[in-house]
C-alpha cells in the first residue's frame, strides 16, 4: 500500500478556490505531487462533499506515465470527449486535466469549459506556459495559480516514524520528492533520482525547447547544482563551463538554457537587493535547486556541503510558505587602516509576503562570540523595524538577544509555521 501524505496546505488552497469562476492552475516540477494532490486528495474531498464520481472528469497527458490518453492530444477529440461526459448545464462538473500543455491549443478548450457556470476547471502543468506572467494572456485574466513544491520537511516527517534527526539526514541527502517514500534502500533512492534527471527532466527540457546540445544543458545543470547559495551569473557559469568542463557556449546561450531550467521548475533564482538603497542589482543572482535530493543526485552525492544545503532548504521552505525571497546587501562605511571604506554586508534572505517582511541569516553553527558577531553585523545595520532572525543548525530554545534579533533552531523552524 502506498504511503499517503495529506498535504493539507495545498488541499485547503484548492478548497478555497472551488467554484470561484477561475481556472485553477496547479504548477510545479514533474513528480512533485501535483497529480496526487488533484486526482486523489482533492477528488476524495469532493466525494466527501457528495459530488457524484461521474461528475469528476479526469484525464492525464503525462507522456512519462505508463497509461496516457494519447488520442486526446488531438484537441478536437478531447473537446468531443469532454462535452459527451458533461450531460447538462444544471449539475456541477469538475474537470481535471493533468499536464495539459501536451495538448495543442489547449487554452481554447480550457477557456471554453470555464465559460460554463456549472463547470469547475483544474489543470496541471510543468512548463513555462504556466508561469504567472503568461496566465493572464492564456486564460483571459481567469487563471488562478497554485504552485506546488516537493514535500517540505514537515510533510516528509508526517509519513515517517523515525527519530527527527535521522529523518533530517535522509531529507537533506535525498530530498522530498513524494515517490521517494516508496524507495526502501539507499541504492533505490539514488537510482530513482538519477533516472529522473536522465529520463524525465533533461529529456523534457531538451524536447520542449528544441535543444540539440544535450552535453551543454547537462553541464549547465551541474554548474548550477555546484553553485547553490553563491552569487553568480551567466558569464561566470560560461567561464566555469569552459575552464572546468571544457564546454564552450556564449553567455547568452547559457542564460537561455538557465531560463529553460527555471521554466521547468527545477531551479529558482533570488535577486540581490540593496536594502538601504532600495534597488536591485541585475549583475548577479543566487540559484537554488527546487529539491536538494535532485541536486545531490546530479552531482553523484560528491558535494555535500551542509551549509549550502541547509541554506537551499531554508529558501525552499520560505517559498513553500508563499514568501517572495531576495538576497540582501547592506552598504555601510567602516574605518579600515585609518581610511573610511564603503563595505557591503550580506543578508542571506529577505522574505516578503504582502506587508510582512523578515530578514534571515542561515548559520550552520555559532561556536563563539566572534562568529555570532559576523553573522549579525548585517542585521544590526538595518534600521527598519521588521523582524530579524538567525536560523542555526543547533538544537536550541528560541530566544531574542539585546539587539532584538531572534535565534531559532533549524528543525524548530522547519516544523513550526508560527515562527514565520
Amino acid at each position: 500500500m502506498k504511503t499517503i501524505v495529506e498535504r493539507p496546505v495545498y488541499l485547503q488552497k484548492l478548497i478555497d478556490r472551488r467554484n470561484n469562476g477561475e481556472i485553477k492552475i496547479i504548477t510545479g516540477s514533474r513528480r512533485c505531487g501535483k497529480s496526487w494532490l488533484l486526482t486523489r486528495l482533492y477528488k476524495n474531498w469532493l466525494l466527501s462533499q457528495n459530488v457524484k464520481e461521474e461528475n469528476i472528469i479526469i484525464l492525464s497527458f503525462d507522456m512519462n506515465d505508463e497509461i496516457n490518453n494519447e488520442k486526446f492530444l488531438d484537441s478536437t477529440e478531447l473537446k468531443k470527449y469532454l462535452y459527451e461526459r458533461i450531460k447538462n448545464d444544471i449539475e456541477e462538473y469538475y474537470v481535471f486535466l493533468d499536464e495539459i500543455q501536451e495538448v495543442q491549443n489547449f487554452e481554447r478548450i480550457v477557456n471554453g469549459l470555464n465559460s460554463h457556470d456549472n463547470i469547475d476547471v483544474y489543470i496541471t502543468g510543468s512548463n513555462s506556459k504556466f508561469l504567472s506572467s503568461d496566465i493572464n494572456t492564456l486564460f483571459r485574466g481567469r487563471g488562478d495559480e497554485i504552485r506546488v513544491f516537493p514535500l517540505s520537511f514537515k510533510e516528509f516527517c508526517s509519513a515517517k516514524t523515525e527519530d527527527i534527526r535521522t529523518l533530517w539526514k535522509e531529507y537533506y541527502t535525498y530530498g522530498g520528492l513524494p515517490s521517494l517514500l516508496h524507495q526502501k534502500t539507499k541504492e533505490q533512492k539514488i537510482s530513482f533520482l538519477q533516472r529522473l534527471w536522465s529520463k524525465t527532466y533533461i529529456d523534457d527540457v531538451l524536447e520542449r525547447n528544441n535543444i540539440k546540445n544535450r552535453e551543454a544543458l547537462d553541464s549547465i545543470v551541474d554548474a548550477l547544482c555546484s553553485s547553490i547559495g553563491s552569487l553568480t551569473n551567466s558569464l561566470r557559469i560560461k567561464n566555469i563551463l569552459e575552464s572546468v568542463m571544457h564546454v564552450k557556449l556564449d553567455s547568452e546561450t547559457v542564460k537561455k538554457y538557465i531560463d529553460f531550467l527555471q521554466n521547468a521548475y527545477l531551479f529558482e533564482s533570488a535577486q540581490r537587493y540593496n536594502i538601504k538603497g532600495n534597488k536591485y542589482y541585475d549583475s548577479v543572482k543566487k540559484y537554488y535547486a527546487v529539491d536538494v535530493g535532485l541536486r545531490n543526485a546530479k552531482l553523484n552525492f560528491r558535494q555535500q556541503e551542509i551549509t549550502h544545503i541547509m541554506e537551499n532548504i531554508i529558501y525552499n521552505e520560505l517559498r513553500i510558505r508563499d514568501f517572495l525571497v531576495d538576497v540582501g546587501v547592506v552598504e555601510a562605511r567602516k574605518m579600515v587602516n585609518g581610511k573610511s571604506e564603503f563595505l557591503q554586508y550580506e543578508v542571506d534572505f529577505i522574505a516578503t509576503n504582502g506587508t510582512e517582511k523578515y530578514y534571515i541569516q542561515s548559520a550552520y553553527a555559532i561556536p563563539d562570540d566572534i562568529k555570532r558577531e559576523q553573522e549579525i553585523t548585517s542585521l544590526k545595520k538595518i534600521n527598519d523595524s521588521f523582524r530579524k532572525i538567525v536560523i542555526v543548525n543547533d538544537d536550541i530554545e528560541m530566544y531574542t538577544d539585546n539587539n532584538g534579533i531572534i535565534y531559532v533552531g533549524l528543525l524548530q523552524f522547519l516544523m513550526s509555521d508560527k515562527i514565520i
